[in-house]
């Protein structure tokens, strides 16, 4: 999309919401839902989550306009979307047109995260395509005089077996349906598809590949200005003192905006305000208050607990250890991780007549709305928040804090502002994934079976909601925040079905750095310490590992995937590091999950090649078998499992928040390095789709199995046990045997 079309997209927005010359469709009072036109009625665009219109729009033309409250970071939700509406309206996809996450438009469905997009908000979009299909069909039943049961619908057009027509323009072209959106309207029935189920090619992969698409980062808009935000050389410190005539000699500065301890600079050109930026003297406070990275595990082991909860309990896990003749524990910890966005978040801000817009890549739009507002002290209304795909996400990065950046320097100069992080901002202050440690006991009886297990994670008491704005942290503004325990938790419980499990959750009262979701929070770490150490029990017990899940599940569809799996993979028994000589060792390893214990299957299995003199690990080969029920685009979840597995490799062999007591140090490529394409493996994937069952999560699932996968197959390469994330070749090297 080019500037000039977003702006005039922007313009036709507008326009819109305008009103005017609207004709209404309603349910009339003792009448099934038809249509009843109403001349002169006008009404703003309704944002409603239980109104057709709040999803649904049919044109003049018969082109269908969707409102989704989802947007597409990239996942390909975009095409899903127009791949649901067009089968359950009968139209083509080309006639199809999806806006995303903008709050005067599309209702509030949540943010995106939790691999949802379409297994919630997909599906709310899908009854109400299928409410507004019932009743166009019932209106042209009156007017085609035939049974509502008689009639058929091709590309937009309902015939009676008469011969009679009427099209979806005729019947509501340019108004309103006036309409609730009914939970009972029947959806198609999977057998009559045509769309869903189907590989359809995404529709924003052209632009992309020939550099047409337009980023939140290309962006821009009319008299723009722009900001730059001087950051705080700690993350406690605070501002004492500005030289605003510091910058007096560079050309275009426009204004140094300063407000308790939030400090930035705009200017009329972007390389302006950099030099703005780099050359603004200030004093600050001095703060030192991180903990010791080499004691990183100490520091979370002794930092207070502010709840503990028990995540599953089944017989008495304690009486059965205790008892227990042949006993393991291990404990397994994950590292502190930063979102390492490609592109660093982005965002413009327009003040004007006491009315707030925001161009942002933010997934969660209506909360970035409220939070916006609350730092302003203005009504949410008279904010409107503008979502744009970003160069990079996958969860709560700095986009919401480059959109408050903007508007604080937008509202000290009176005009638009865009505000383009650097390098250092993005992996320096986005908020980060918190490091998790796990502490696990289990016993086995003698026949090799598990007797009992026990598990102890601690986490963060809050690492989902909203995260606090920066800027409004720094000028001591109000910040709404609804950080909450969140789903952290999830998968900490186990899917197999042993007599006697206890798994507990401390939950800490601080950790070093914001939290936030990053892809798969939570159910990555925790099924890494879950399935590494499973495959510890297996070994003990001389079983080979996938015999041994395969065990104690009694999940029907876990284990017809784990079965598939067999196959796909070619799997060999084993049990036990194999006998290979040489400087270079080949094994591989098994992980399984049932996300959440209750939605998508995931089975995997990891190809490795460890270097014994470089402690250096390879994934060569990489195999996943995936069940997450109704298939909408199996292109698109192809794409996903391929882009959670490459991007959890790289997660698990290299990368890491570093830190001194004072701030992150690891604000580059070359101190947070990322997989390289050299280094991504061989995929090799199967699909199981239920076309009759609900359609689950793509977004996640799949990459909760492949640290443990990976780490089980280096055990069975070299007989090193890795529990400790990112497995660096000082750490394999360490764990080898001697």
């Amino acid at each position: 999309m080019s500037t000039s079309t977003m702006m005039d997209l922007a313009t036709c927005r507008r326009t819109f919401l305008a009103g005017g010359g609207a004709l209404v469709v309603n349910l009339l009072a003792g009448e099934p839902a038809g249509l009843a036109f109403a001349a002169d009625a006008t009404a703003t665009k309704s944002v409603a989550a239980d109104d057709v219109d709040g999803f649904l729009a049919i044109d003049a033309k018969g082109l269908v306009t969707v409102y989704s409250g989802k947007v597409d970071l990239g996942t390909g939700v975009h095409t899903g979307m127009m791949q649901i509406v067009a089968e359950e309206l009968d139209v083509p996809m080309s006639r199809v047109t999806v806006i995303e996450g903008d709050t005067a438009l599309t209702p509030d469905q949540g943010p995106t995260y939790g691999s949802l997009s379409i297994q919630k908000g997909g599906m709310q979009i899908r009854q109400a395509a299928a409410t507004a299909r019932r009743a166009l069909t019932q209106e042209a039943a009156k007017q085609l005089g035939a049974a509502h049961g008689d009639l058929m619908i091709t590309d937009g057009v309902i015939r009676s077996a008469s011969g009679k027509s009427v099209s979806y323009a005729d019947l509501i072209g340019g108004k309103l349906f006036a309409l609730k959106l009914d939970p009972a309207a029947p959806v198609k029935d999977p057998k009559t598809f045509r769309l869903v189920g189907t590989p359809v090619a995404r529709v924003d992969i052209p632009a992309k590949v020939t550099a047409q698409f337009t980023y939140m980062q290309d962006v821009r808009v009319p008299n723009m200005l722009h900001g730059r935000v001087v950051r705080p050389p700690a993350v406690g410190a605070t501002l004492q003192s500005v030289d605003e005539g510091s910058v007096r000699d560079i050309p275009g500065v426009v204004k140094v905006v300063h407000q308790g301890s939030f400090l930035g600079v705009v200017a009329e050109t972007e390389w302006a305000a950099i030099k703005a930026s780099r050359q603004l003297k200030a004093t600050w406070s001095a703060w030192d208050g991180l903990p010791d990275q080499n004691k990183l595990w100490e520091h979370v082991r002794a930092t207070k607990i502010a709840k503990e909860e028990t995540t599953s309990h089944v017989g008495d896990a304690a009486a059965a250890l205790a008892g227990a003749a042949k006993r393991l524990k291990a404990t397994y910890d994950f590292t502190i991780h930063t979102h390492g966005s490609i592109g660093p978040s982005c965002a413009i801000a327009e003040l004007r007549d006491g009315k707030l817009t925001c161009w942002t890549a933010s997934q969660a739009t209506h909360n970035l709305r409220k939070q916006l507002a609350a730092m302003l002290s203005m009504p949410a209304e008279n904010v409107r928040a503008i979502y744009v795909e970003g160069s990079g996400c996958y969860g709560r990065n700095g986009h919401e804090d480059a959109a408050a950046d903007a508007t604080l320097l937008a509202r000290a100069v009176g005009k638009p502002v865009r505000v383009q992080w650097m390098r250092e901002d993005e992996h320096g202050w986005d908020p980060k994934g918190p490091p998790t440690l796990i502490d696990l006991e289990a016993a086995l009886d003698a026949s090799g079976n598990v007797l009992a297990w026990s598990s102890q994670f601690f986490i963060p008491e809050g690492a989902a909601g909203n995260v606090a704005l920066l800027a409004a942290e720094h000028a001591g503004l109000p910040h709404e925040t609804t950080m909450s325990p969140g789903s952290i938790h999830l998968n900490a419980a186990i899917p197999y079905a042993f007599p006697n499990v206890r798994t507990t959750l401390h939950r800490l009262a601080d950790t070093p750095f914001r939290p936030s979701w990053i892809r798969t929070p939570g159910r990555m770490q925790n099924t890494f310490a879950n399935e590494g150490f499973l495959d510890e029990l297996a070994v003990a017990a001389g079983s080979d590992p996938l015999a041994f899940r395969l065990r104690s599940l009694k999940d029907p569809r876990g284990v017809a995937l784990l079965a598939r799996l067999a196959s796909l993979a070619k799997w060999e028994t084993r049990t036990g590091p194999s006998a290979s000589s040489g400087d270079v060792a080949s094994g591989r390893g098994v992980s399984y999950v049932k996300y959440e214990l209750a939605r998508t299957y995931v089975g995997a299995v990891a190809d490795v090649d460890v270097n014994r003199k470089t402690g250096e690990i390879a994934v060569t080969r990489f195999f996943v078998v995936h069940d997450c029920g109704q298939i909408i685009n199996p292109d698109g979840v192809r794409s996903q499992l391929e882009g959670n597995i490459i991007q959890t490799i790289s997660r698990t062999l290299m990368e890491r928040v570093t830190f001194n007591r004072s701030r992150v140090t690891s604000t580059d490529w070359a101190s947070y390095p990322i997989l390289r394409f050299p280094q991504v493996p061989e995929i090799h994937m199967e699909l199981i789709d239920r076309p009759t069952e609900p359609p689950w999560g793509a977004g996640e699932p799949a990459a909760a199995v492949v640290s443990a996968a990976i780490s089980n197959a280096v055990h069975d390469a070299t007989g090193a046990r890795l529990r400790s994330v990112p497995f660096t070749p000082d750490k394999v090297k360490a764990a080898m045997p001697a």
